[in-house]
């Protein structure tokens, strides 16, 4: 014990590294990743931090010293346990990057927990009252002494792992929450429903959300819709001054959010504000470890007038139960309509679920209450139905976060259904110079749409990863977990 604390004094200096990563594209090695039934080799390029490697060095000669002995903890602790466990691929240094802003957001947040008022049982509801009754006559601002964490890189990559794995090391008893943002900006607009006719309802809602967490954990931050890209400035100006930390993360860099959408430049003052209180980090891995999962396992049938294959595997999926029509309830009172549902599964020809002028409250609302979904006839997208591509994005992220089944007929596999949806630099690079028919005809169908083609790759990625057998498992295991919970 003695020797390895002079050893991690000596390397002190090293811990403390913030600059970039090096690379070192010269080194190649064979890493091991880990399923459940296998073991397979992956030929990955390191990408060496300085103190990751005294830090591993360390690690592995002090492998039987107990975490609790030493008084360590956070992600990276963590993450070395899943390691060494098997859990996750050993190496990806662009991860460990990221790991280290998380800890030293992690050790901030501990050594500053009284002051950021993070502990729920030490900021009582009735102090909360007094600080919003207070804040009418006297103005007042809290802001967080630490910054917050914007995380952002491509599909894939890790992002929603390392944060939760953040996430779940801290106490318990902290004023914390994790939520995807498609359901976080769902619960904003039902209370800014709830508080019409006060004079400024963006601060009352965020007042409400800071005295129910101080820190704020944003998945799959993306902003699509006007109405939320309107209100985000003057609602996180309201939760930083409030003392709100947020950590986020997201497949845009946060000068490319909302980018093309309607009035944007509106919508500039918050990436200022978000780059203000955020340290905004690059995960810089090209590694897709959805893709990395095992051979289709799954329900996702190509081809054209499946119809009787689709509604045989979905009797199949219900056994003796009879389906019947359903509804479910949505946010501020609507209903949505389920064509046929039984034992947890629903069943959805896709132009009654993307063709209808749904969102994202309606897909949460189906999966609070079913667990895996039919879904006939998905289409290849396009210009002609480019609205319909939006919804099923949104479907498919609703779905991951709720770890659902997918069971659907498509008329291509999940690179193909958006093969036609591309980025602006995608269509300057194939704008073709000829006057031929043929080639006009090809690309009638073509549709330039930045976020849209920016978040193709999340849902291919995750619709690979949702037909792979670890998934499948997972959620077998979700099942059985939730049965046994409602059994006792």
């Amino acid at each position: 014990m003695r020797t390895f604390i002079r050893v991690l004094r000596h390397f002190k200096p090293a811990f403390g590294y913030r600059g970039k990563l090096v690379y070192d594209g010269s080194v190649r090695r064979h890493d091991l990743w880990f399923n459940t039934s296998s073991w397979s080799y992956v030929n990955t390029c390191q990408c060496r931090h300085p103190s990751y490697m005294i830090y591993r060095a360390i690690s592995a000669n002090t492998a039987n010293v107990a975490n609790r002995e030493l008084n360590i903890d956070g992600p990276l602790v963590e993450y070395e346990r899943r390691i060494a466990a098997g859990e996750l691929l050993d190496g990806d240094a662009c991860q460990l990057g990221t790991l280290w802003e998380l800890q030293r957001l992690y050790d901030e947040l501990v050594a500053n927990a009284v002051a950021c008022r993070l502990d729920r049982y030490t900021t009582s509801e009735k102090a909360g009252r007094s600080r919003w009754l207070w804040s009418r006559f006297i103005p007042q601002t809290s802001y967080a002494a630490m910054k917050g964490l914007y995380l952002y890189g491509g599909v894939g990559t890790g992002k929603t792992m390392l944060m939760d794995l953040f996430f779940y090391q801290l106490p318990s008893n902290w004023r914390k929450k994790r939520i995807h943002f498609h359901d976080f900006m769902l619960n904003v607009h039902s209370r800014l429903q709830k508080h019409k006719g006060v004079a400024d309802p963006l601060e009352v809602v965020a007042g409400e959300l800071a005295d129910e967490s101080i820190l704020l954990c944003l998945d799959e931050f993306m902003v699509t819709d006007v109405a939320d890209a309107l209100i985000l400035d003057r609602l996180f100006r309201h939760l930083f001054s409030n003392g709100a930390i947020l950590v986020a993360t997201s497949n845009r860099a946060p000068d490319n959010l909302y980018e093309g959408g309607l009035q944007r430049d509106l919508f500039l003052q918050f990436i200022a504000t978000l780059k203000e209180r955020c340290v905004v980090h690059e995960i810089g891995s090209s590694v897709d470890y959805r893709k990395m999962t095992s051979t289709e396992q799954g329900f996702y049938y190509v081809g054209k007038h499946l119809s009787t294959l689709i509604n045989q595997k979905f009797r199949q999926l219900i056994g003796e139960h009879i389906a019947v029509p359903q509804e479910v309830e949505v946010l501020m009172g609507r209903k949505l309509q389920v064509p046929l549902g039984a034992k947890g599964c629903a069943y959805f020809p896709f132009e009654e679920l993307c063709d209808r002028p749904l969102g994202a409250a309606d897909y949460f609302g189906l999966f609070k209450n079913f667990h895996t979904l039919a879904l006939e006839g998905v289409p290849v997208f396009g210009l002609s139905n480019k609205t319909a591509a939006y919804r099923f994005v949104t479907l498919v992220d609703v779905m991951y976060e709720n770890r659902a089944r997918l069971l659907c007929s498509a008329e291509g596999t999940p690179i193909e259904l958006f093969d036609r949806i591309v980025t602006i630099a995608d269509a300057q690079k194939m704008a073709p110079r000829t006057s031929s028919r043929s080639m006009k005809s090809d690309l009638s169908d073509i549709c330039v749409d930045n976020e849209l083609g920016f978040a193709k790759d999340r849902t291919i990625s995750r619709l690979t990863e949702m037909n792979s057998r670890e998934y499948l498992q997972q959620h077998a295991e979700m099942l059985a977990e939730k049965q046994a919970a409602a059994i006792a």
